[in-house]
């Protein structure tokens, strides 16, 4: 998987082989796979500077560390700074 970045502030609709279509927001990465990085849409799109290509991996421009144990909770939760509600009041 190589992972691309939309360096316009507009969305862009990048037609992938087998019908498939990447739909980026602005400033947003999205990942494709190597077949469809040198096809001509993407290879065009590199040519007039709309999307840069940042590597290949499961998270190689990602903001968010490898290690999953490292991230911190990401469904808005937030965690208990002080004991649980139950037993001495």
């Amino acid at each position: 998987m190589i992972t691309i970045l939309n360096l316009t502030s507009r969305f862009l609709r990048i037609h992938l082989s087998r019908g498939k279509v990447l739909r980026l927001g602005p400033r947003k990465e999205g990942q494709i796979s190597s077949q469809d990085a040198v096809g001509d849409t993407v290879k065009q799109l590199v040519a007039a500077g709309t999307v840069k290509v940042m590597g290949e991996g499961p998270q190689a421009g990602a903001a968010s560390p490898a290690n999953p144990a490292a991230r911190t909770n990401l469904h808005g939760h937030h965690p208990r700074l002080s004991g649980g509600r139950r037993g001495d009041r």
